[in-house]
């Protein structure tokens, strides 16, 4: 007589006794076979794994429980159900609340056409697969990790969603926010914001020991990776000395802009700002990129023509010549607030053969959603000044308050309890 099939679907990043039970609960009704969910499958719905796929199905080989795995690209499974047409479908019972209820109808739905049952195993109480993985996480190496995490991220979700941050506190809770499965991929160090956190103007003003101490704040309370703002990288004599410090602190990724002489902001009203040859600039990215390969750091190209009110072609012809030197992806600037010349530009941009990531920073046109933005072929969206400029009209109208009504109770509505502050450290 054939032996029942039970396939139990996981992501298995990190195995605790409560997998161990649903395996051991699965093995009791037939042969079983772990869908193991790819990178990629995951991005869908939670936060890229802290192993990759390799490592993860080591893991599950070893587990007595566990005849057969196979790689299961779906997020709801449907190929691997359809490929298997299991007896048992056995799984936790806690996505009867969680983000997988839709994922729970459509297995339900799809094994009812060959009378598959859904078997649920009560959630094990006491054990959670993320605080087990933030414990382990305090235990890696912070730069290997954050490497690897990036390079996956590039290479298996569809939209990176990245946060800007200026200091330990921001980067503590840009790291910590989430909303339902939801959370920022990556961390970003923006000139215009670190500027302004230590009251300067955007003029390439900190210098790299202030850097490096910002640098670490933010690495001593977050794993997540961390794009670096370079500006123009000033000269390659000195960028090449950038580049060593900030792979030596862990910083995964360094944008370099496409402009030269005195600084000024790309969205200043009037930006007489001059725009680097193509020439010099590849000649950047190049001599950048035999520092990067070395150290494992990334070189992003920023372009500036739009922001400068120079055509689409001179933006994509600049795109193909910074990708010919080795960017390992593009960041398109704009500051108009309608997305159209951005979205041309990814048009055109998609036909390139040896594409890179392509990169937004939505400052502007922010009505735009990211769906909007994945669906025009963006890979990356950096949120690149909302910490520090929500937090700006919160100081100012604190501090008004206090002036004009001579203590600080009237104030306490729009704050944070002493309490729930001390929390954010816990």
């Amino acid at each position: 007589m054939k032996k029942k099939l039970a396939f139990v679907p996981m992501a298995c990043d990190l195995i605790h006794e409560g997998h161990i039970n649903i395996l051991k609960e699965a093995s009791k009704l037939g042969e079983v076979t772990v869908g193991l969910l790819t990178d990629e499958a995951i991005t869908k719905y939670k936060p890229i794994p802290t192993f990759d796929f390799k490592r993860r199905t080591k893991i599950v080989e070893s587990i007595k429980y566990v005849s057969k795995i196979l790689k299961t690209t779906d997020w709801d499974y449907a190929t691997a159900l359809e490929k298997l047409k299991p007896d048992f479908v056995v799984h936790g019972d806690d996505w009867k609340s969680n983000n997988q209820k839709i994922v729970r109808s459509n297995v339900k739905n799809q094994i009812k056409k060959w009378n598959g049952v859904l078997v649920e195993i009560p959630y094990t109480q006491g054990i959670s697969s993320t605080s087990v993985k933030e414990t382990l996480r305090q235990n890696f190496n912070g730069s290997d990790l954050r490497n690897n995490v990036f390079n996956r991220l590039i290479k298996n979700k569809k939209l990176i969603r990245v946060i800007e941050v200026h200091n330990g506190l921001s980067a503590l809770i840009s790291s910590q926010a989430k909303y339902k499965n939801s959370e920022f991929d990556c961390l970003w160090l923006s000139s215009l914001t670190h500027s302004a956190s230590k009251g300067k103007p955007d003029i390439e003003y900190i210098d790299d020991t202030t850097v490096t101490q910002t640098i670490n704040d933010i690495f001593d309370v977050s794993l997540k990776p961390l794009i670096f703002d370079a500006d123009s990288g000033g000269r390659i004599e000195h960028l090449k000395f950038t580049i060593k410090n900030l792979s030596r602190l862990g910083v995964s990724a360094i944008m370099l802009e496409d402009k030269i002489g005195n600084k000024v902001n790309s969205l200043e009203k009037t930006n007489n700002q001059k725009q680097d040859s193509i020439v010099n600039f590849c000649s950047k990215i190049i001599e950048s990129k035999k520092i990067a390969k070395l150290k494992e750091i990334k070189i992003f190209a920023r372009i500036e023509s739009l922001t400068l009110n120079k055509p689409i072609s001179d933006a994509i012809n600049r795109a193909k010549h910074y990708l010919n030197a080795g960017a390992d992806g593009i960041m398109i600037h704009s500051k108009k607030i309608n997305p159209k010349e951005v979205f041309e530009f990814c048009k055109r941009y998609n036909a390139i053969i040896n594409k890179k990531p392509l990169i937004v920073v939505p400052s502007t046109y922010n009505k735009t959603h990211e769906t909007e933005l994945a669906k025009n072929g963006v890979n990356m969206v950096i949120y690149a000044n909302q910490i520090l400029r929500s937090a700006i009209p919160a100081m100012q109208k604190t501090a008004i308050q206090i002036l004009k009504n001579g203590r600080s109770y009237e104030s306490d509505k729009d704050m944070i309890s002493i309490q729930n502050t001390l929390k954010i450290f816990d």
